[in-house]
């Protein structure tokens, strides 16, 4: 019987890699077909990002993951979301949630598979590791602002450990008031793991924040019979084009980490 308890988390993972690669063959297939056939760029961006919300929702089915979302804003909004981010979990939560164009690396991009969804996706690029082309990027995500679409930007640029929402990295923060849109700060936690509270040794199954393979903590995750998270939208930070871009960054980190539940050994 013990033997069977064993096993029955890694039957379950088992069965659920394989309906995640179902709805990943779904999710290429149907983008492939959204781009080819639709000229217009951004009318295909649209499509696209709203393909990755509905396969969004599939993929949390398979991960077995309630998402609470607390004060979603309007479908209307057009906002720059800036939040915390701790691995690949609240990328697809968020994406399920509010259909938006996320900020990747040009590193992703070029990672096989995951930079594939990424196009696939509808998301823009920039060189975190280059100075020179940070305008040239600056100005095409103004650019996607100003079409209109919700843009989520990971402020802290890399994920974090779950211990702290890491300090925002301020220049791409200054694409709202150069687009007179505001920024939607919004704050991501994990609130329970197999229905009960989450613990301090859950963090390496639940965040993606070290150069891992993503082959490792995916499995870790689905190894998990069940997981809650909230996402909790907080109240628009409206951006005077001439504002001094290191106090935005910090105001709105501050909002953030205010209301992130972070990880500690004790807990």
């Amino acid at each position: 019987m013990t033997a069977f308890q064993d096993l029955q988390p890694r039957l379950r993972a088992t069965k659920r890699f394989f309906f995640f690669l179902l709805v990943l063959i779904y999710f290429f297939a149907r983008a492939a077909v959204l781009y080819v056939s639709t000229a217009d760029a951004v009318k295909r961006r649209r499509r696209l990002i709203n393909n990755t919300t509905h396969v969004g929702r599939l993929l949390m089915r398979s991960f077995n993951v309630t998402v609470v979302p607390i004060n979603v804003p309007p479908e209307a909004e057009n906002s720059l979301l800036v939040g915390n981010h701790i691995g690949f979990i609240d990328i697809v939560c968020l994406q399920s949630v509010v259909s938006s164009v996320f900020i990747t690396s040009l590193d992703m991009k070029n990672t096989p598979v995951l930079g594939q969804i990424t196009q696939l996706g509808g998301c823009t690029y920039v060189d975190r590791k280059s100075r020179i082309s940070i305008q040239n990027e600056l100005q095409d995500l103004v650019q996607t602002l100003k079409e209109g679409f919700k843009v989520v930007l990971y402020a802290e640029s890399v994920a974090s450990n779950g211990e702290q929402v890491l300090p925002f990295k301020k220049t791409l923060m200054t694409a709202a008031g150069k687009a007179a849109v505001p920024i939607r700060p919004f704050v991501f936690n994990f609130a329970s793991v197999d229905g009960g509270r989450v613990k301090f040794e859950h963090r390496d199954s639940l965040c993606w924040y070290s150069d891992e393979g993503f082959a490792k903590i995916l499995w870790r995750t689905l190894l998990l019979e069940k997981i809650t998270v909230e996402i909790e939208f907080l109240p628009l930070v409206h951006v005077p084009e001439d504002e001094d871009r290191s106090h935005l960054a910090v105001r709105v980190h501050g909002m953030v980490s205010a209301r992130f539940k972070p990880f500690y050994p004790s807990m």
